[in-house]
C-alpha cells in the first residue's frame, strides 16, 4: 500500500521494483493486491497509475477528492486493503521494495507488526539527520507508548493490527504511533535507507514541526504537565523575589525599583502564560476537530479489480476515469 503525491517520476520504476519483488518471492501468496493512494497530486501521477491499472489486476487506485495528507491517504489505503498481510510504505523508494520478502518471513513466525529500523540514511543533510535523531527520540521520551526510534511507517501489519487501526479515527494521525499502541508481537528489521529515486522531499520542516506536534498530543499529556510545573517554578520565584525585596526594604530601607526588574517580570511571566495558553490551544484544537465529525478523506475515484490471482493475466480492459 504506497500513499502518493506528486511522485510522476517515481511511479513507473516503484511499479517495476515491486511487481519484481512479488514475482521473485520465495513462497508465492494465492494472491496480492498493490493499493495506490494518490493524494490529490498536482502533475501526473495519477494518470500513469490510471494507465498501469488498465493492464495490470493486481493494481487498485484510489484518488482522494484533494490532498489530505501523508497519514490520511496512507489510512484510506489502509481502510481499503484486504489481505492477511499489509505492507505501507511510501512511493520515494527510499523505502526499498526488497525488504518485503523479509517482513513476510518475520511475518510468518507469527509476527504482527514488521518495522524497518534505519541504520543509514544516504543523501540527507546533517542538519535533517539531527532533527530527525531528535524527533524520534523526543517522541518516544514524551509519548505513552514504546515507539521505536529511527523508524518511519515502512512495516508490514497483520490483519487484526489493521482491523484495529480502522477503529482507531483520531484526525490527527500518528500511524507509528498508532501501530506501536495496537501492541502485538512486534520485532523491526534495520536496512539503509537510500537517496529519493526523484524529486525533493514532501515534508519540510514546517511540516516536520506539525506531524511531530501530532505525534506528541495524540500519545501525551506531559505537555500539559510541564506547563503546569512550570507554573509552579515561575510562582515559587516570583514568591522568593518578592520575600527578597521585602526582606531589603525592612532591614537596610533600600528598595530596588527600576524599569528594567519591572519590564523583565512582565514580559517572563507573560511569556509563560503564552506558552501554557499555546499549549492547551494545541489539545483544544483537537478536542474541536474531533468533536465536528467530519469524514477522514473523501475519495474521488477507486479504480481496479481488487485482490487477484497470483498468476492473474494483465487486463486489456479499458479503464474508467
Amino acid at each position: 500500500m504506497v500513499p502518493l503525491y506528486n511522485e510522476a517520476d517515481n511511479v513507473a520504476e516503484l511499479l517495476r521494483r515491486l511487481r519484481s519483488v512479488v514475482e521473485g518471492l520465495t513462497v508465492q501468496p494465492a494472491a496480492w493486491e498493490l493499493i495506490c493512494v494518490d493524494d490529490g497530486s498536482r502533475d501526473a501521477t495519477l494518470a500513469i497509475l490510471l494507465d498501469a491499472a488498465a493492464v495490470d489486476p493486481h493494481l487498485r487506485i484510489i484518488s482522494l477528492s484533494r490532498n489530505f495528507g501523508h497519514q490520511i491517504a496512507a489510512t484510506a489505503g489502509l481502510d481499503a486493503a484486504s489481505g492477511d498481510a499489509v505492507v505501507l510504505m511510501d512511493g520515494d523508494l527510499q523505502d526499498p521494495p526488497e525488504l518485503i520478502e523479509a517482513f513476510l518471513a518475520k511475518f510468518r513466525e507469527g509476527y504482527d507488526v514488521v518495522y524497518a529500523t534505519r541504520r543509514r540514511r544516504e543523501g540527507e543533510s546533517r542538519f535533517k539527520l539531527l532533527t530527525a535523531a531528535v524527533f524520534y527520540r523526543t517522541i518516544r521520551r514524551l509519548t505513552n507508548v514504546s515507539i521505536p526510534v529511527d523508524t518511519g511507517d515502512f512495516r508490514l501489519m497483520s490483519r487484526r493490527v489493521v482491523a484495529a487501526l480502522r477503529d482507531s479515527r483520531e484526525r490527527h494521525r500518528f500511524i507509528r504511533g498508532l501501530v506501536s499502541w495496537v501492541g502485538y508481537r512486534q520485532t523491526g528489521i534495520e536496512y539503509d535507507r537510500a537517496e529519493r529515486f526523484s524529486g525533493a522531499s514532501k515534508y519540510p520542516i514546517s511540516k516536520m514541526v506539525r506531524f511531530a506536534i501530532d505525534g506528541i498530543t495524540a500519545f501525551s499529556e506531559i505537555p500539559l504537565r510541564i506547563a503546569t510545573w512550570f507554573g509552579f517554578i515561575v510562582s515559587g520565584v516570583a514568591f522568593i523575589v518578592g520575600l527578597f525585596e521585602i526582606g531589603l526594604r525592612i532591614f537596610t530601607g533600600y528598595n530596588l525599583p527600576g524599569y528594567t526588574s519591572t519590564i523583565f517580570a512582565i514580559l517572563f511571566l507573560g511569556g509563560v502564560q503564552l506558552i501554557t495558553i499555546g499549549i492547551l490551544g494545541e489539545y483544544v484544537g483537537r478536542v474541536y476537530d474531533e468533536i465536528k465529525g467530519r469524514p477522514l478523506y473523501l475519495v474521488a475515484e477507486n479504480v481496479g479489480n481488487g485482490l487477484a490471482a497470483a498468476d492473474s493475466p494483465p487486463s486489456t480492459a479499458p479503464v474508467v476515469r
